[in-house]
């Protein structure tokens, strides 16, 4: 027998949550799917040192505070923990270990094709998030096979690492706090491609977001004049960890990786680096083969959407970076973009 839904949820983590909170204020019978084995599993699986960037007054999910010093900032554990208690707190309906294999559209609703059978519902919401399939732009295969080599979406500790000099390739939140860590024993090389601008994590006391939303900036919109200039711009490094050390050359910036060889990486100045260890903090692609409805994207393979609502009626996208503002792909932005999406679920 086939399960019929009014609203199935794909992803039960910070979007697919927050998306519940509000779908339980609704008359309608609604589902959550995970491919994972728990609540808040991705985060258990990021690195031991994950600490966030945005104090816990600001990473809370819609209806439940994350409990701790407002002022201080959560570590992944606490993350999990809390998205863990948020779906028990709310007895949100869920389905672990269901994995999507793929989403088609049939009449008046959608057939959803899953490891644990199929299920129809009237409205789907994605909120599978902006991290999905790690993204190395090199070829991998090219290196010596001692040399050790991971993606930040696996590494844990400097404990699983080759003895050794160790480059982190990328220079993104991820990379600066990896490259801080492990500068601490060992000689570490980051390369860049870009020009670094950093921002300390309080001003005068007070959070920088605290700052941040005080002046707009948080929930200015994506299609505004200033929302385009910022999603132009690459992402701050947050703290002053990693400058300190690149001023105290503990940490050397090296340019771009354009290509890998036997135990060297070459950068775009003909230099090159003989390397014992390689973390590519090299970022994420979204992963949507497993939707069937080719009008859904556009020639560059983007979602056709405005503000998470998809040209394919009853199909909504919650959690992508810049859906509305900002803090579209933040824990504690995403609550707003939630309850606009259930809000435009008839």
């Amino acid at each position: 027998m086939i399960e019929r839904y009014d609203v199935i949820v794909i992803g039960a983590g910070q979007a697919g949550l927050a998306a519940a909170y509000f779908l339980k204020n609704r008359n309608l019978r609604f589902l959550l799917i995970d491919k994972s084995s728990r609540i808040g599993e991705s985060w258990r699986q990021r690195y031991d040192s994950l600490t966030l960037f945005t104090p816990r007054s600001y990473s809370s999910l819609p209806g439940l505070p994350l409990e701790g010093d407002p002022n201080g900032y959560a570590t992944k554990d606490e993350i999990s923990t809390y998205l863990e208690n948020y779906a028990t707190t709310f007895s949100l309906p869920i389905q672990l270990s269901t994995e999507v294999i793929s989403l088609e559209a049939a009449e008046q609703s959608f057939d959803v094709y899953t490891t644990k059978g199929m299920l129809k519902a009237t409205n789907v919401i994605v909120a599978t998030g902006p991290f999905q399939s790690p993204y190395i732009p090199l070829a991998t295969d090219k290196f010596h096979e001692s040399v050790f080599q991971i993606h930040t979406s696996a590494y844990s500790n400097p404990q699983a690492l080759n003895k050794g000099t160790v480059i982190v390739i990328g220079a993104g939140n991820s990379g600066a706090q990896i490259a801080v860590e492990l500068a601490k024993e060992r000689d570490v090389f980051l390369s860049v491609g870009r020009p670094l601008h950093f921002l300390p994590l309080q001003i005068m006391g007070t959070s920088i977001f605290s700052w941040f939303r005080r002046l707009g900036i948080m929930s200015v919109s994506a299609e505004s004049r200033l929302g385009t200039f910022i999603q132009k711009k690459a992402d701050p490094i947050f703290g002053k960890d990693l400058k300190k050390m690149i001023r105290n050359k503990k940490i050397k910036l090296v340019p771009r990786a354009v290509q890998v060889m036997d135990r060297h990486v070459q950068f775009e100045d003909g230099s090159k680096l003989q390397v014992d260890n390689v973390i590519w903090a090299t970022g994420f692609r979204t992963e949507y083969t497993w939707i069937k409805e080719k009008s859904l994207f556009n020639e560059k393979g983007g979602v056709r959407h405005q503000r998470g609502v998809s040209t394919v009626q009853g199909l909504h996208f919650l959690g992508m970076p810049w859906q509305s503002s900002r803090g579209s792909a933040l824990i504690g932005g995403v609550g707003v973009d939630a309850e606009y999406i259930v809000n435009q679920i008839k």
